[in-house]
Protein backbone atom coordinates (compact mmCIF):
# COMPACT_ATOMS: atom_id res chain seq x y z
CA UNK A 1 0.00 0.00 0.00
CA UNK A 2 1.08 3.55 -1.33
CA UNK A 3 2.20 5.90 1.76
CA UNK A 4 -0.44 8.33 0.41
CA UNK A 5 -3.25 5.66 0.13
CA UNK A 6 -2.57 4.73 3.57
CA UNK A 7 -2.83 8.79 5.21
CA UNK A 8 -6.23 8.76 3.00
CA UNK A 9 -7.68 5.35 4.76
CA UNK A 10 -6.13 6.38 8.36
CA UNK A 11 -7.98 10.07 7.70
CA UNK A 12 -11.49 8.13 6.81
CA UNK A 13 -10.87 5.90 9.79
CA UNK A 14 -10.65 8.67 12.03
CA UNK A 15 -13.90 10.75 10.49
CA UNK A 16 -16.06 8.01 10.14
CA UNK A 17 -19.38 8.28 12.05
CA UNK A 18 -18.89 6.63 15.56
CA UNK A 19 -21.95 5.04 16.13
CA UNK A 20 -22.39 3.70 19.38
CA UNK A 21 -25.35 2.30 21.80
CA UNK A 22 -26.78 -0.44 23.82
CA UNK A 23 -26.51 -3.85 23.02
CA UNK A 24 -27.86 -7.46 24.97
CA UNK A 25 -25.92 -10.82 24.80
CA UNK A 26 -28.73 -13.28 25.04
CA UNK A 27 -28.28 -16.84 26.35
CA UNK A 28 -31.10 -18.55 24.70
CA UNK A 29 -30.96 -21.98 26.91
CA UNK A 30 -31.95 -19.73 30.12
CA UNK A 31 -33.22 -16.25 29.04
CA UNK A 32 -30.62 -14.20 30.57
CA UNK A 33 -28.83 -11.12 29.36
CA UNK A 34 -26.44 -8.88 29.72
CA UNK A 35 -26.71 -5.46 28.89
CA UNK A 36 -23.87 -3.05 27.85
CA UNK A 37 -23.22 0.11 26.68
CA UNK A 38 -20.38 0.12 23.80
CA UNK A 39 -19.34 3.11 22.71
CA UNK A 40 -18.07 1.67 19.02
CA UNK A 41 -21.16 -1.20 18.02
CA UNK A 42 -19.27 -2.49 15.14
CA UNK A 43 -16.50 -3.45 17.52
CA UNK A 44 -18.27 -5.30 20.11
CA UNK A 45 -20.27 -7.07 17.66
CA UNK A 46 -16.61 -8.05 16.04
CA UNK A 47 -15.24 -8.66 19.65
CA UNK A 48 -18.70 -10.76 20.09
CA UNK A 49 -18.45 -13.23 16.94
CA UNK A 50 -14.74 -13.54 17.42
CA UNK A 51 -15.02 -15.00 21.20
CA UNK A 52 -17.92 -17.43 19.44
CA UNK A 53 -15.31 -18.96 17.83
CA UNK A 54 -12.43 -19.05 20.30
CA UNK A 55 -14.53 -20.01 23.06
CA UNK A 56 -14.01 -17.08 25.65
CA UNK A 57 -17.10 -15.08 26.73
CA UNK A 58 -17.34 -11.69 25.76
CA UNK A 59 -17.60 -10.65 29.44
CA UNK A 60 -16.18 -12.38 32.57
CA UNK A 61 -20.03 -12.11 33.82
CA UNK A 62 -21.33 -14.48 31.31
CA UNK A 63 -17.82 -17.38 31.65
CA UNK A 64 -19.68 -19.66 33.75
CA UNK A 65 -22.51 -20.24 31.41
CA UNK A 66 -20.85 -19.85 28.21
CA UNK A 67 -18.77 -22.76 29.60
CA UNK A 68 -22.21 -24.57 30.52
CA UNK A 69 -24.19 -23.81 27.46
CA UNK A 70 -21.51 -23.25 25.03
CA UNK A 71 -21.46 -20.28 23.11
CA UNK A 72 -23.59 -21.13 20.36
CA UNK A 73 -26.19 -20.71 23.37
CA UNK A 74 -25.48 -16.66 22.74
CA UNK A 75 -26.89 -14.26 20.68
CA UNK A 76 -25.70 -10.81 20.15
CA UNK A 77 -28.47 -7.89 19.89
CA UNK A 78 -28.46 -3.98 19.17
CA UNK A 79 -31.03 -2.63 21.36
CA UNK A 80 -30.66 1.22 21.50
CA UNK A 81 -28.23 3.08 18.45
CA UNK A 82 -26.74 6.37 19.53
CA UNK A 83 -24.13 8.38 17.12
CA UNK A 84 -21.49 10.59 18.88
CA UNK A 85 -21.96 14.12 18.22
CA UNK A 86 -18.84 16.09 15.99
CA UNK A 87 -18.62 18.25 19.43
CA UNK A 88 -18.58 15.48 21.83
CA UNK A 89 -16.22 14.03 23.41
CA UNK A 90 -15.37 10.81 23.94
CA UNK A 91 -15.86 11.18 27.91
CA UNK A 92 -18.85 13.03 27.17
CA UNK A 93 -20.02 10.34 24.70
CA UNK A 94 -19.38 7.41 27.27
CA UNK A 95 -21.29 9.39 29.81
CA UNK A 96 -24.52 9.75 27.85
CA UNK A 97 -24.14 5.91 26.92
CA UNK A 98 -24.41 5.39 30.55
CA UNK A 99 -27.35 7.61 31.38
CA UNK A 100 -29.36 5.59 28.02
CA UNK A 101 -27.83 2.52 30.17
CA UNK A 102 -28.84 3.06 33.15
CA UNK A 103 -32.59 3.81 31.19
CA UNK A 104 -32.66 0.80 29.32
CA UNK A 105 -31.72 -1.41 33.07
CA UNK A 106 -34.47 -0.16 35.11
CA UNK A 107 -37.23 -2.17 31.80
CA UNK A 108 -36.19 -5.37 32.77
CA UNK A 109 -36.37 -8.24 35.98
CA UNK A 110 -33.09 -7.80 37.88
CA UNK A 111 -33.54 -11.66 37.79
CA UNK A 112 -33.09 -11.86 34.22
CA UNK A 113 -30.16 -9.52 34.12
CA UNK A 114 -26.12 -11.12 34.33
Amino acid sequence: MEKQERKERLSEYRERKKIGGICAVRNIKNGKMLLTAAPDLRGFQNRFEFSKTTGGAVNLKLQKDWDTFGPQAFEFEVLEELEQKETQTAKEFSEDLKALLELKTEGFDPETLY
